[in-house]
Parts: structure tokens; C-alpha cells; sequence
């Protein structure tokens, strides 16, 4: 009895090895077949898009040396500026051509009689207000103007136009009271600094300020 139930047993775990040997063998092919089928479309694929990104890259090649070209024409243009000057031959054909424009001079021009009086004592801005009163007047009439001025600056001023007449009459054969005054000018000449003393010990400072005055006269022009 015991053998007839081995026997049984046998054969009923021999069929089941079988089926499953059997279901094994089947699936192996089922699972490896679409995975090679797939694989060859990948593959495809991947050589397309070689052969695709390989012209792509050619006709960049291609477009780069254009673009390339474009700047040699800009350098060339650049080395033709230079060679272009029409602007500063003009600037010196005009240059050339102010002299030419200009008036001639008059052959017989006005005499000026100079005189000049430096190291005044005045401040230069007292004597500017005197100096600005009397230019460009007759002499006749500038003198007048400063003998009845009440600023000290008006007596040295005063002097100096008497000065430049007599110049006028010595050097320069001219009638002294037939003058003009021309220009007039007022100039700041050294400071003189001092010190006064004051209470507790303290100084303050005195400037005595200097001037330099220049006239030039001309003849007054008939009408």
C-alpha cells in the first residue's frame, strides 16, 4: 500500500514539474521578444537623428564664415575712412581765407599817449569808482569831474591825466587839451599789512592796499 501511494505521488508532482518547465519556457521567449523588437526601432531612431543633427551642423558650418565676411567688409571701410581728409583741407582753405576778408588797416592811425602811475595808496576798488566816471571824456571835462570829486582817489587820477597831456605835447607834438581818454585802468598793486593792538593782548590786522594806474589818450576826431 505504501509503495502504490509513493508511485501516485510521483507521477502527480512529475506533471506539475512539467508545466511549470513548460509555463517557464514560455515566458522567457514572451518577455525578451518585444523587448528586441523595441529595441531595433530605438535604434533607428537614434542613427536618423545622427544623420540629422549631422547636416544641421554642416550648414551652420556653412553660415558662420558669412558671418564672418560681414565684419572684413566693416574693417575695410574703417581703413578707407582715413584715407578721406576733405575736412581739414577746407579748415585751412578758410583759414587761409579770413586774412584775405579782413579790412586792410588804415595807413594813418590815431596816436595814443601813455602815461602810468604805480604804487599808489588807494584801494583799487575806490579808485575804479573815479576811473569809470572819467573814461572816454574830453579831457576838459574830466578834469572839471575831478576837482570837485569828493574821493581822495580823484587827485592822483587828476595828476595823471595833467601827465599823459604833457607827455601828448612833448614827445608827441600834440595839443594837450585837445585829448580824449581812450582807456583807463585800475590794477591791484602790493598790500601793505599792519597790525593795531587791542585790549587783552589781541592784534588785528590793518591791509594798506597799493594800485597801479595806466591812461592812454588819443586826439579827439574832427567831425
Amino acid at each position: 500500500m505504501a509503495d502504490e501511494k509513493d508511485k501516485k505521488e510521483k507521477k502527480a508532482a512529475a506533471p506539475k514539474e512539467e508545466k511549470t518547465a513548460e509555463a517557464k519556457a514560455e515566458k522567457k521567449p514572451a518577455k525578451k521578444a518585444p523587448a528586441k523588437k523595441e529595441s531595433k526601432p530605438k535604434a533607428q531612431k537614434k542613427e536618423a537623428a545622427k544623420k540629422d543633427s549631422k547636416p544641421a551642423k554642416k550648414e551652420s558650418a556653412k553660415k558662420e564664415p558669412k558671418a564672418d565676411k560681414a565684419p572684413k567688409a566693416d574693417k575695410d571701410d574703417k581703413a578707407e575712412k582715413p584715407a578721406k581728409k576733405p575736412r581739414r583741407r577746407s579748415r585751412k582753405a578758410k583759414a587761409e581765407e579770413k586774412p584775405a576778408k579782413r579790412a586792410p588797416r588804415k595807413p594813418e592811425e590815431l596816436p595814443v599817449v601813455r602815461a602810468s602811475a604805480r604804487y599808489v595808496r588807494v584801494a583799487p576798488r575806490k579808485a575804479r569808482l573815479v576811473a569809470d566816471q572819467v573814461r572816454g571824456l574830453h579831457i576838459e571835462k574830466a578834469r572839471a569831474l575831478l576837482a570837485f570829486s569828493p574821493r581822495d582817489a580823484a587827485q592822483d587820477i587828476h595828476k595823471l591825466i595833467d601827465s599823459a597831456a604833457a607827455n601828448a605835447e612833448n614827445n608827441h607834438d600834440l595839443v594837450g587839451d585837445e585829448m580824449r581818454i581812450s582807456t583807463i585802468t585800475v590794477d591791484e598793486g602790493p598790500t601793505l599789512r599792519r597790525f593795531r593792538p587791542r585790549a587783552l593782548g589781541r592784534a588785528t590786522p590793518i591791509n594798506k592796499r597799493t594800485s597801479h594806474i595806466a591812461v592812454a589818450l588819443t586826439p579827439v576826431e574832427d567831425d
